[in-house]
C-alpha cells in the first residue's frame, strides 16, 4: 500500500471520528448533544445546536443553554443579558440568572449584581450570602443582621456564607450565645461536622475538643456513665446537655436520673431548655408523663416542633383543655395550619363549644384533604356543596399541545429526561388557571406520565377532575390481585398514589420498587412464601408480579395488625414492630393513632394513603363508608374494632 493512499485512509478516519455523529432523528441528535454537554464539547454542541436550530426542533434552544453555562464563567455583560432576555419564557433561564448572580458576587461585581438580583424568584442561600455582603461592602451598616435567619439553622449552607458569618462575629452582630444555639441546633438534627465548623469559631476549641465530640456524638450514654467531659466549661456543659438529650430518646429514664445527678451545674436557663427537648423525645415515645415533663421546661422557648408534639401528647391522653391551651400558645402562622385548625374544632367540640367548633370547622371542611374531611364528617349536616366538575374537551387538549412549554414537556418526557420534563412542565404550569389546569393532566394523563397527571389535577382550587386526582390505571391487574387477597381495592389504589404514583419505574433511596415499592429482601420472601419457582429480582419490575407482591404483603400486614387498615399502613411504610408500638392499650380513634405517629413521613403517608382510599371508594364502586369508619378504633393487642376489608368474591 503506497504511503499517500495510507494518509488519506487515516485523513478520512480522522474527520470521521472527530465530527459530531449525525443521528437519524432530532431526538438522536439531541441526546447526542446532550452528552457533548457532559463532555464540555461546546464546539459538538454549536454544531448540533446549528442544526436542530434549522430543523426547528422544540428543544434546540437547551443546547444554547448548556453552551452558555459551559461558558458562563467568560462571558461578558452584554452576552449574559442577551441569553436572558432571549430565553426569559423558559425554566432554565433562572437557573443560568442564579449561577451568573453566584459568579457575580464572587467578583464581587456589585453595581451589576444588585442590577439583576430583582429579576431572580429563586431562593438561593448562596446569593443571600452574597447579597448581604454586597449591601456591607456597600457601606449599609444594617445589612449584616439580615444574615442572622442564615446563621441559625443546623443545616450546612453554601461555603461563601462562612465569609458572611465572619464579618457577623467580628461586628458583634453574632454573639457567643448564637453560636452556641446553632451548635444545639445542628447536633439537634445530627450534623456533627456543621456542630464543629461552629466549635471552631471560638478561640477555646482545638482538635482534642473535636476528637471528644465525635466520642459523645457516636456513644452519649457511655460518655454520661464515665464521665469522661467536665462540667467546668460551656463547651463542657453542652456537650453534656446534647448526651442526656440523646439518651432521654430511648431511655428516658435513666436521662432523667442523670440529668438530676446532674443539675446543679447547669444554670435554670440550661435546665429548662434540656426539659423542653426530653419532654418533646417522651411525647414521640407518648409517655403519659410528657405533658409534667413539658411543665419542666418553663418559660423556655419552644421550637414549632415542641410545640407540635406537646399538642400531641395532650391529644394522646385526650386532655382537651391542655390542648386548647397549647394551640393558643404556638405563632399564628401554626394556628392556621390545617391540623392545628381540625383539633382545635375538635377540642372546643369536646368541651362543649359547640357553635366555636363550627366556626373553626366549617372552613376547613371545603379544603380536601385528610383534615378537611375530619373536618366535614364533625359538622354532620353543615358541609358545604360538592365541588364543580370538568371534563377537558378535545379542542381544549387541542389548544394545551401547542403551549411551548407543554410541548416541550411532553417532548423531554418522552425522551426521558424525566428532571428537565418536570421542570418544564412546573414552568407552563404556574399561571394556569382551574381549567387550563385539567386540560394540562388530561394530556399528561393520555402520554402515561401519571404521576404529572396527579399533581397538576391536585393544583386546582375550585374546579376539579376527580378522576384525574385519583386515576385508576392498572385496573383489570389490580381488581384480580386486591380479590385474590380479600383487600379493597380503593384501599390499594390510594396506598399506591402515595408510594408511586404509578411510575412503575419508581425505585426508592433504600431499594425499594415498582408500583407498591417492594423492598428486594420482601419480595424474595414472598416469591418463597407463595411458591414462585426460579424468582429473581428484576422480576420485582415487571407490573404484574409487583402488584401480585405488594398485595400480597399488604395482606399478611393487614392480618398481622389485627385487621386494622390504618395500623397495616404504618407497618407498610415504617415496618410492623414500630406501627404495633405506636398503638395503645385502650380504643384509640384512627385519627388520633395517625396524628402520634412519630416519624413524619409515616404520619403524611399514613394520612393520605387513607384520605385517598376514600375518594378511590367513589371512583371504584367500593363498599361506602365514612371517613372515620375507614380510619376506625385502634386496639392494642391485635383487637379489630372496624376494618376495610373487602370480601374476596
Amino acid at each position: 500500500m503506497g504511503v499517500m493512499r495510507l494518509k488519506w485512509i487515516l485523513l478520512g478516519f480522522f474527520l470521521l471520528v472527530c465530527r459530531p455523529t449525525w443521528a437519524d432523528t432530532p431526538q438522536d441528535t439531541f441526546l447526542a448533544a446532550r452528552d457533548a454537554y457532559k463532555a464540555s464539547d461546546e464546539r459538538a454542541l454549536a454544531t448540533y445546536s446549528a442544526r436542530l436550530q434549522a430543523e426547528n426542533y422544540a428543544l434546540a434552544p437547551y443546547l444554547e443553554y448548556w453552551r452558555m453555562l459551559l461558558r458562563l464563567e467568560q462571558a461578558d455583560i452584554p452576552e449574559v443579558r442577551d441569553f436572558l432576555t432571549r430565553y426569559a419564557d423558559f425554566p432554565f433561564s433562572e437557573r443560568v440568572r442564579v449561577e451568573w448572580l453566584k459568579k457575580l458576587g464572587k467578583r464581587e461585581d456589585w453595581d451589576t449584581f444588585f442590577d439583576e438580583l430583582p429579576r431572580s424568584s429563586t431562593e438561593d442561600a448562596a446569593v443571600s450570602c452574597y447579597a448581604i455582603s454586597g449591601r456591607a461592602a456597600q457601606g449599609d451598616a444594617a445589612a449584616l443582621e439580615q444574615g442572622r435567619p442564615l446563621w441559625l439553622t443546623g443545616l450546612e449552607q453554601p461555603a461563601n456564607c462562612d465569609d458572611l458569618f465572619d464579618r457577623m462575629v467580628k461586628a458583634g452582630v453574632l454573639t457567643q450565645d448564637d453560636l452556641w444555639t446553632r451548635f444545639r441546633m445542628a447536633m439537634g438534627q445530627g450534623k456533627p461536622s456543621v456542630a464543629k465548623a461552629v466549635l471552631l469559631r471560638l478561640p477555646e476549641i482545638d482538635a482534642v475538643h473535636l476528637k471528644q465530640l465525635d466520642r459523645v456524638y457516636e456513644n452519649p450514654q457511655r460518655a454520661l456513665e464515665k464521665k469522661t467531659v467536665s462540667l467546668k466549661t460551656r463547651y463542657g456543659r453542652e456537650l453534656n446537655l446534647f448526651a442526656l438529650e440523646r439518651v432521654s430518646r430511648t431511655l428516658p429514664d435513666l436521662a432523667q436520673d442523670m440529668m438530676n445527678a446532674m443539675k446543679g451545674s447547669f444554670s435554670q436557663k440550661d435546665q429548662h431548655y434540656l426539659w423542653g427537648r426530653m419532654a418533646m423525645n417522651a411525647s414521640k415515645r407518648h409517655e403519659p408523663y410528657a405533658l409534667e415533663w413539658y411543665d419542666n421546661a418553663g418559660d423556655a422557648p419552644l421550637s414549632q416542633e415542641q410545640q407540635a408534639w406537646k399538642a400531641r401528647a395532650a391529644l394522646r391522653i385526650r386532655k382537651w383543655d391542655a390542648l386548647l391551651a397549647t394551640l393558643t400558645s404556638m405563632p399564628q402562622s401554626m394556628q392556621d395550619e390545617p391540623v392545628w385548625r381540625y383539633w382545635r374544632g375538635r377540642a372546643l367540640k369536646e368541651q362543649g363549644q359547640q357553635l366555636a367548633a363550627n366556626a373553626v370547622l366549617l372552613p376547613l371542611s371545603r379544603e380536601r384533604t385528610f383534615y378537611g374531611l375530619l373536618a366535614a364528617e364533625e359538622l354532620g349536616d353543615i358541609i358545604s356543596a360538592p365541588p364543580s366538575s370538568y371534563k377537558a374537551s378535545e379542542a381544549d387538549l387541542a389548544s394545551m399541545r401547542q403551549m411551548p412549554g407543554i410541548a416541550r414537556a411532553l417532548e423531554l418526557h418522552r425522551i426521558d429526561m424525566r428532571w428537565e420534563a418536570r421542570n418544564e412542565w412546573a414552568w407552563a404550569l404556574r399561571n394556569f388557571d382551574d381549567r387550563q389546569l385539567i386540560s394540562a393532566a388530561e394530556l399528561a394523563f393520555r402520554d402515561e406520565w401519571y404521576d404529572v397527571a396527579i399533581n397538576t389535577a391536585d393544583k386546582t382550587r375550585l374546579t376539579h377532575d376527580f378522576a384525574l386526582r385519583f386515576p385508576t390505571p392498572y385496573r383489570e391487574q389490580m381488581q384480580n390481585y386486591s380479590r385474590e387477597n380479600g383487600l379493597d381495592e380503593a384501599w390499594v389504589y390510594g396506598l399506591i398514589r402515595q408510594e408511586s404514583r404509578f411510575v412503575s419505574y419508581a425505585k426508592s433511596g433504600v431499594g425499594a420498587s415498582g408500583l407498591m415499592q417492594v423492598m428486594p429482601a420482601t419480595a424474595k420472601w414472598i416469591a418463597k412464601r407463595i411458591g414462585i419457582a426460579g424468582y429473581s429480582h428484576n422480576m420485582i419490575n415487571e407490573l404484574d408480579t409487583n402488584i401480585q407482591f405488594g398485595t400480597h404483603y399488604l395482606r399478611y400486614t393487614l392480618d398481622q395488625a389485627g385487621g386494622q387498615p390504618v395500623v397495616a399502613t404504618a407497618a407498610y411504610n415504617a415496618g410492623l414492630s414500630r406501627a404495633r408500638r405506636w398503638m395503645d392499650a385502650q380504643p384509640m380513634e384512627g385519627a388520633i393513632y395517625a396524628e402520634t405517629i412519630p416519624f413524619s413521613e409515616t404520619r403524611n403517608y399514613v394520612q393520605k394513603v387513607m384520605s385517598n382510599a376514600y375518594y378511590y371508594s367513589h371512583q371504584v364502586g367500593a363498599r361506602l363508608q365514612t371517613f372515620k369508619q375507614r380510619l376506625g378504633l385502634v386496639v392494642g393487642g391485635g383487637g379489630a374494632v372496624t376494618t376495610t376489608e373487602a370480601s374476596a368474591q
